[in-house]
């Protein structure tokens, strides 16, 4: 007899990501597809539909879970606004999902539905209490808290990296100035490095002595990033995803460094810092994480 599954989904500006998980996590099948331009959410919910009936042709699947690219409501049934989507707003795609497949659906943002996935099989699933921060064009973040995401009153929780590091730092996009964002993203390593992280991970690795100085210094701003968020959720471990993790090597030993001379031993007693494990395939994990939730939480 078959297992029962649940449908994770993981919707970005490019693709697509669709998979059907049983309840320990193991994966029966993926699909990816390419996100339809432009992409509106007609678009997206057509895309998805004709996918979900190949992925699941006996439309057994419990529930489906879907990562967004944006701010999702407190209720989980309404995208609030997508960046790389076409005429996102406030779109209320699980209602719509739950319409035409008949299943329990519910949404979270995409750096959400990382956290889960790596608290649920990669990183992080030895703790009940953990971070994630992605490390990429932005700064997103996830805190996990008893196994289950924090979102706050109304859903916005967990936007880790606009807290504030230096007071009259570069501009951010949230009206912020300084925030971690503008310090160890993609666009603040190009500013700060003037190349692309990947050619520094590879001049690091070749030993060039300037790029290992600048992980070296870009270790002890992300250091000091962390260590705010330590103070406030004395989280049992912190995980380190998206690409510039990649170069965790190089900048991790820094980072270790400054939580140790910022933070008191009684907060970080026990606190480890870990490189997520799922890649890019942790979204989609997680929103299959959310969907089994969801089901559970039903019964």
């Amino acid at each position: 007899m078959n297992q029962p599954t649940v449908i994770g989904i993981d919707i970005g500006g490019t693709g697509i990501k669709l998979g059907r998980f049983r309840k320990d996590g193991s994966c029966q099948n993926t699909l990816t597809i390419a996100t339809p331009q432009p992409a509106t959410p007609e678009a997206v919910l057509a895309a998805l539909l004709s996918t979900l009936a190949e992925l699941d042709p006996e439309q057994t699947a419990l529930a489906l879970g879907v990562g967004v690219p944006g701010p999702v409501d407190e209720s989980g049934k309404i995208s609030r606004v997508a960046i790389n989507l076409c005429d996102w707003q406030d779109v209320t795609l699980a209602l719509w999902l739950e319409g035409k497949t008949g299943k329990p659906t519910v949404l979270a943002n995409d750096a959400n539905c990382a956290g889960l996935g790596e608290s649920w099989i990669g990183a992080g699933r030895n703790f009940q209490d953990l971070i994630l921060l992605t490390l990429g064009t932005g700064v997103g973040g996830a805190i996990i808290i008893n196994g289950k995401l924090f979102t706050g009153r109304h859903g916005a929780a967990g936007e880790l990296g606009l807290i504030t590091i230096d007071l009259y730092g570069h501009p951010c996009n949230s009206g912020n100035r300084g925030s971690l964002e503008q310090q160890v993203s993609i666009p603040a390593i190009r500013r700060q490095g003037h190349l692309d992280p990947q050619e520094l991970g590879h001049l690091a690795e070749s030993g060039n002595r300037q790029a290992l100085d600048f992980w070296e210094n870009y270790g002890h701003r992300l250091g000091a990033g962390i260590a705010n968020l330590i103070y406030i959720l004395t989280p049992e471990a912190i995980i380190l995803g998206g690409g510039i993790s990649q170069s965790a090597p190089y900048f991790l030993p820094a980072t270790l460094a400054e939580i140790e001379q910022r933070v008191l031993p009684t907060s970080r007693e026990g606190l480890q810092v870990l490189v997520a494990e799922l890649g890019n395939q942790a979204g989609m994990v997680g929103a299959a994480k959310l969907a089994w939730q969801h089901y559970m939480s039903k019964d």
